[in-house]
């Protein structure tokens, strides 16, 4: 099942792809894709609808539809840093012992084909796609062998950052990394029943045209199950917080000389069975 949210931006409505790539009307069932209908019993509840006796909504998704972020109400948006070990040679750091932890704020939070604004006085705004984790059922002190059980689902993120504000600006890497626009989720959330092994992937992202990513979630260092439950020693999880979970290589700043974004270009990113993002990049 690939749930959504379509419409203008902050009024989004719950809605799910059906499998002829229509967009079908949730809002007579549940208010959002966010809270409680994220948990088990509310997926079940969407999973045993018919789609086909669900409205069609006019327009084509992605295209004359807007999809908005495909989860809302975000509570916590969690990052993993340095997960690829391949990506942790290039940005020349060591393969780390644990899971680098760190924030994005929820204001960065936009829809998978939004603008991307470079934030005012940036001189180094970078792209990392990344296969993003949904939490369903809420935990604490979770089982790595019980860990997928928590997940509502999966999608594509781009964690866009700012590298001068992450690593040159002192402090911790969090103000580099939530700036707005720095976070669009979707298209959809994709149940894990329908994704298959999350840890067989292949991911890539495009700058006009240009391949400057291509990866797969086989090479990272710590697995979904893993992340979920060492985050959640330190916090607890509940319904509809999401998890990104790091990036292949090929960012950037990995590049020699380095290349950064300075406005007018087209980042297109994807994850295998996830979907597409479509972004142009603007200035603030």
């Amino acid at each position: 099942m690939k749930l959504l949210r379509y419409g203008p931006k902050g009024l989004e409505k719950p809605g799910l792809l059906d499998a002829d790539g229509r967009v079908r009307d949730l809002s007579g069932v549940v208010p959002d894709i966010a809270g409680n209908v994220l948990e088990p019993e509310g997926i079940a509840r969407l999973k045993a609808l018919d789609p086909a006796k669900l409205p069609v909504v006019a327009g084509t998704p992605q295209d004359d539809l807007r999809l908005g972020p495909c989860v809302g109400q975000v509570g916590k948006f969690v990052c993993i840093g340095l997960n690829y070990a391949d990506h942790a040679a290039e940005s020349g750091l060591p393969v780390p012992a644990e899971p680098v932890i760190f924030n994005k704020w929820t204001s960065a939070i936009v829809g998978p084909d939004d603008d991307v604004e470079i934030p005012r006085g940036s001189e180094k705004t970078d792209w990392e796609v990344e296969l993003g984790v949904i939490i369903g059922k809420p935990g604490r002190y979770i089982e790595e062998a019980d860990a997928l059980s928590h997940v509502a689902g999966y999608c594509v993120v781009n964690d866009v950052s700012e590298r001068e504000f992450q690593i040159e600006r002192g402090g911790t890497w969090d103000k580099g990394k939530g700036c707005d626009t720095f976070g669009p989720l979707g298209p959809w959330l994709v149940t894990p029943d329908e994704l298959g092994d999350v840890g067989n992937l292949n991911m890539w992202l495009d700058v006009d045209g240009v391949r400057r990513q291509n990866g797969s979630t086989s090479t990272m260092i710590f697995n979904v199950a893993h992340i979920i439950s060492y985050c959640s020693r330190f916090m607890s999880f509940q319904a509809g917080d999401v998890i990104t979970t790091g990036t292949p290589p090929g960012v950037g700043m990995g590049h020699k000389p380095p290349v950064y974004l300075k406005g007018g270009e087209v980042m297109k990113l994807g994850i295998e069975g996830l979907g597409t993002q479509t972004q142009k990049v603007v200035r603030a």
